[in-house]
């Protein structure tokens, strides 16, 4: 492939923006290609490649880059009526009024521009409510780029994994494994009094997709119940993309207090939102004392894009062909690792999926899950699958990132760049994509 424009591009970009990308999980080595447009499923680079795009824009592209007519119309007729306005609008009322009824923990919900603001928000909600200040998250979860969860450690021994981050901020929170029942026992019984939220990711999605053992969550539930704290899920990868229009809560059957979205609620735009009981979403200003505003919340391009994003996907079968061609993918990848590489791990539900370059895994493969590591505890694989975020950070990154990333872009498949962000299915995929992918796996590996 020809990549002379792309690096050109990444030149200039150098000179002026730092590192020369605005997000750093998009700084591949040596250099990015840079996209010039999409194509349902695929993508176009500056240099005319196309790629067949699993990336998804990180998430939030669930009908892909070819819009349908509907959805497009109702962005275009927003933008046409004036780029935003500082004033309420109906399509902001609408968005709300389907996620409530759809969403087991909404009643209300305010929207805001990213999912870190909406973690950031959760967050301070959290503390507002309570009266406590401390927050527990898990090891390799992701919340975005606040101070309260860019922490490294464990227990209440912690300390930024940023700089520019005060202690302070660490000092307030208490990071334990994901999957661990123990340890968030032991934290509750240390410092019951003084956590105001367990915030989680459902399934852990920027660390290799990492499923909750059985029973997890509902300890989860269970612990903050018990102690007067909040439980917290950041749906911000999974909402409305595991487990449909009721997100992961839904398909798990575990109700959190308040959630956090962005990516898919926004069809493709920016946004983030932060829903629960009205009775601790109304602790929200103007209503209550924790306050929270942005000039761009509500912003009614985005707006009319998810809310016709979601209408379209409950009427048109999204979900099941999304999730269908995931589980293809997760199956096919199933059958080729355990002829080409039976110590590696495949992992994702409904339209995620990803493998994970596990290092201890067993040589051959047994009784396993067909279609992504579920946790079973009798699973054959069961000691050696990913259950925390450290267990994906030991796996063969390097290998994934110099080699294997590489190899399937040379054949036309853009993956997430790394070991650990998920990697997405959408509408415009289509069955002989999923076989190509399949095949461009077996020779990558």
């Amino acid at each position: 492939m020809n990549h002379e424009q792309s690096r050109s591009l990444y030149d200039r970009a150098l000179s002026v923006i730092p590192g020369g990308v605005n997000s750093s999980v998009r700084a591949i080595r040596p250099y990015p290609f840079f996209v010039s447009r999409g194509d349902g499923g695929h993508v176009i680079d500056a240099d005319g490649n196309r790629y067949l795009d699993f990336v998804m824009g990180y998430g939030p592209l669930l009908l892909g880059h070819s819009l349908p007519e509907e959805v497009t119309a109702a962005i275009q007729q927003r933008a046409s009526e004036g780029p935003m306005y500082g004033a309420p609008t109906e399509v902001e009322v609408e968005l709300a009024e389907f996620v409530a009824r759809h969403v087991p923990s909404v009643e209300m919900i305010r929207f805001v521009n990213s999912g870190t603001e909406a973690t950031v928000s959760a967050v301070r909600l959290a503390r507002g409510y309570t009266g406590r200040e401390k927050v527990v998250i898990m090891q390799g979860g992701y919340h975005g780029a606040q101070e309260s969860t860019l922490v490294d450690g464990e227990g209440d021994h912690t300390s930024p994994s940023s700089a520019g981050i005060p202690q302070s901020f660490a000092e307030h929170t208490i990071v334990v494994p994901f999957n661990d029942e123990d340890a968030i026992h032991d934290v509750f019984d240390a410092h019951g009094d003084e956590i105001a939220a367990v915030l989680t990711e459902p399934i852990l999605g920027n660390y290799g997709i990492v499923h909750p053992v059985d029973g997890y969550l509902e300890t989860l539930r269970e612990v903050t119940d018990d102690h007067g704290s909040l439980l917290i899920f950041d749906e911000v990868i999974t909402g409305f993309r595991v487990g449909g229009l009721q997100c992961a809560q839904g398909k798990f059957g575990v109700t959190p207090d308040v959630t956090t979205f962005g990516k898919v609620v926004g069809g493709g735009f920016p946004v983030g939102a932060i829903g629960g009981r009205a009775e601790i979403i109304e602790q929200f200003s103007p209503a209550g004392d924790v306050f929270q505003a942005g000039t761009f919340s509500g912003h009614p391009v985005t707006m009319a894009a998810g809310l016709e994003t979601l209408r379209y996907a409950a009427a048109n079968d999204v979900y099941d062909h999304v999730n269908t061609l995931g589980e293809q993918l997760r199956s096919g990848l199933t059958d080729i690792l355990a002829d080409e590489a039976p110590e590696y791990t495949v992992v994702g539900t409904d339209s995620m999926f990803k493998v994970i370059f596990t290092r201890e895994g067993p040589t051959s493969s047994g009784e396993q899950c067909e279609s992504g590591c579920r946790q079973r505890a009798d699973c054959s694989r069961s000691d050696s699958c990913p259950k925390t975020g450290a267990d994906v950070k030991r796996a063969e990154t390097e290998r994934w990132e110099r080699l294997f990333w590489p190899a399937m872009k040379e054949q036309g498949i853009f993956l997430t760049p790394n070991q650990f962000e998920s990697q997405f299915v959408c509408d415009a995929h289509t069955q002989e994509d999923v076989e190509r992918t399949l095949e461009a796996y077996k020779q990558a590996l």
